[in-house]
């Protein structure tokens, strides 16, 4: 099948699932240039009469319904003995995998799950149809959390005046109604109550009823009461607990009325988790309850298996000659009401002869009248009505404003808004007072609010590439400085937010560019020492680049004779001066003086030693015989610099004097 094209348009691209009857492929619509959903009847069935029936009313029931939580039949055709439907194609995953891989839903995400499939089944009770298998297998859950029902198939159109098959029940046993489990009549109710079973699932990762085989879950249905949520899984609000209870009461006159009555009570509880407002419905006492319909086996619906979504349990029921029939058990359709009269077999057959009548005359003048009654829809007008502004209110608000002029609201897209806050309507279609029927939705877009950014780093980059990078993050530019910096001129040196913080989209930005180094007038070194040079440049913020030496007998030693830099010259920070110094050394100049000193007088003779003392190395200068009458001496001395001078008086120092020439 992959790869052919069917009716000239649907092009098969791979299987993505499929069940007991049928398979389901993923195709391109050539025509509308758009992915579809295609489910083909399974080649064994396709010689079979009464599936091919099946499989055409299933596609009849489904294509009645237009609704955003409701999986949409774009076409249905037969090809080379392959039947197939055309249906909408959802990218996502089912409810049931979804509670697989998390456990437990929050209670708010479950509640807002609930109420959409509430709208989808709400829609199709208003258009008199029952789904009869609301498990978390058919509920899907798209990308951005929206929820769309899906196989409509096993419901059959049902009005006021129909008599529903009451022996005859398909589904999934662990989401069964008692009175699907029975065999007996189901309507709009039977669904709410196998809402009841996946709002349990939901919160608390378990179905309410368990057993060893289809038929002990069936039992447990009809016999037993679920164990509250709250037990079953903590921390379970008290409201949304009793809206599971309610939906799950065996008797069906204690159950909800309508979906719509169970979307307010979910609304309710979202503002008052733990409110006493669920109100309980009056119990009618079975011995005077309506006579349920005479049972009509459908022989086409009997015979039909249902596909289920995640591969196909085992567990399905279905009933067959007034039993009820799970697998390989089987068990006796409900007797005749307690307490009522028996019948007799005449009267019970005068009653269905005349019942059978009244419908062949009713269908007949249908047929007369109306054109038949595969066109009675086209009989009644659908409402119109005005369509009411909803711009800028929130999701929520918009949804209450159009259902109360019976109205759905369908989000078709959610985009990032700068200005429009997240979860309120940007755009609709229709437009403000434009007419529109009930039955179709307004279509909104929906504000995500403004998109996250991150803030880029912008030093060191040029002035012309940080307009083009706000501009590419939507980001806008605010306040706008110079300074002079080391950077090149036109370079951002600081902006105002750090880079690699989040923020919205618009935010704005300041910034600082340079404008280069800061410029000033070299000054003149030529005839500074070279250490105060070196002071100087550290406090005009200049660097010392190299210095070499020359000899200049005119300029004292260790002084600046050239500098790479002309004095008077326009230079910025940083910039780097060479320089030439002088290293001539003075001559050192010798001179002379006396070295003068008294002898001591207790000694008539003694030898007088002076020694020169000069960078650690002593010289003799001086060694004569005195007497003491000779005194004071003079002797000349000369020397470089700074000399010491020591005198011994029969070689015990006697004096030392230090003289600088």
């Amino acid at each position: 099948m992959v790869g052919r094209v069917l009716g000239d348009r649907y092009e098969i691209m791979e299987k993505i699932g499929g069940g007991g009857m049928a398979l389901v492929y993923k195709a391109k619509c050539r025509l509308l240039n758009r992915f579809v959903a295609v489910k083909v009847l399974r080649p064994e069935f396709t010689e079979d009469e009464e599936f091919v029936k099946k499989f055409k009313r299933e596609a009849q029931s489904a294509a009645s319904l237009s609704h955003p939580n409701i999986v949409g039949i774009y076409d249905v055709g037969t090809e080379n003995n392959n039947y197939y439907i055309v249906m909408e194609y959802i990218k996502g995953q089912t409810l049931k995998e979804l509670i697989k891989g998390k456990g437990t839903l929050g209670v708010e995400y479950a509640t807002n799950i609930a109420i959409q499939i509430c709208y989808a089944l709400d829609h199709a009770h208003k258009n008199h149809i029952v789904h009869r298998d609301i498990k978390s297998h058919n509920i899907l859950i798209r990308e951005d959390n929206s929820v769309k029902v899906t196989d409509f198939g096993i419901a059959r159109a049902v009005s006021s005046s129909t008599i529903t098959n009451t022996g005859n029940v398909i589904g999934s046993v662990h989401y069964f109604s008692p009175e699907q489990a029975r065999g007996g009549y189901t309507d709009e109710k039977s669904d709410i109550y196998s809402l009841g079973v996946v709002m349990y699932e939901m919160l608390t990762g378990r179905l309410p009823f368990e057993g060893e085989s289809p038929i002990a879950v069936a039992l447990k249905h009809i016999q037993e009461e679920p164990v509250p949520p709250s037990k079953a899984h903590g921390r379970i609000p008290k409201a949304i607990e009793a809206i599971i209870l309610k939906c799950m009461e065996k008797e069906v006159s204690k159950r909800y009325n309508s979906a719509s009555e169970i979307i307010n009570d979910l609304r309710q509880s979202l503002v008052m988790p733990n409110g006493d407002f669920v109100k309980k419905n009056k119990y009618v006492d079975e011995n005077t309850r309506v006579l349920e319909p005479i049972k009509i086996i459908d022989k086409d619906v009997a015979a039909e298996t249902e596909e289920e979504s995640d591969g196909g349990e085992a567990n399905r029921v279905e009933a067959k000659e007034g039993k009820l029939v799970i697998d390989d058990y089987s068990i006796d359709a409900i007797p005749s009401i307690p307490g009522g009269n028996e019948q007799s077999p005449q009267k019970k057959k005068k009653n269905v002869a005349f019942l059978i009548a009244a419908i062949v005359g009713g269908l007949l003048l249908a047929l007369l009248v109306g054109g038949g009654i595969l066109f009675v829809n086209s009989l009644f007008t659908v409402k119109e009505v005005e369509v009411p502004d909803i711009m800028n209110m929130s999701e929520n608000e918009a949804r209450d404003d159009l259902a109360a002029l019976s109205l759905i609201l369908e989000v078709t897209e959610r985009v990032h808004n700068k200005d429009i806050p997240e979860g309120s309507v940007i755009s609709q279609i229709p437009k403000p007072t434009e007419k529109n029927k009930v039955t179709n939705p307004v279509k909104a877009v929906v504000s995500k609010g403004p998109r996250k950014v991150v803030i880029p780093n912008l030093v060191g980059e040029s002035y012309d590439k940080v307009k083009m990078i706000l501009e590419r993050e939507n980001l806008l530019e605010g306040k706008l400085e110079q300074e002079y910096s080391e950077y090149p001129n036109g370079f951002v040196i600081r902006q105002s937010i750090t880079a690699g913080i989040s923020v919205d989209e618009g935010t704005t930005i300041d910034y600082v560019i340079s404008i280069g180094p800061e410029k000033f007038v070299m000054p003149t070194y030529i005839g500074a020492g070279i250490e105060d040079v070196k002071t100087d440049l550290i406090v005009k913020d200049l660097i010392l680049g190299n210095i070499t030496y020359e000899t200049n007998n005119e300029h004292p030693a260790e002084t600046v004779l050239e500098q790479s830099i002309k004095p008077g010259t326009e230079v910025s920070r940083k910039s780097v001066v060479d320089f030439v110094v002088n290293t001539q050394k003075q001559e050192p100049v010798s001179s002379s003086f006396k070295l003068t000193f008294p002898l001591p007088g207790d000694l008539e003779n003694m030898k007088v030693t002076v020694y020169k003392v000069q960078s650690e190395i002593s010289s003799r200068i001086y060694e004569t015989i005195h007497k003491s009458t000779d005194g004071p001496l003079e002797i000349p001395v000369s020397g470089e610099g700074k000399v010491t001078f020591e005198v011994y008086i029969n070689d015990s120092l006697y004096k030392s004097v230090v003289h600088t020439f």
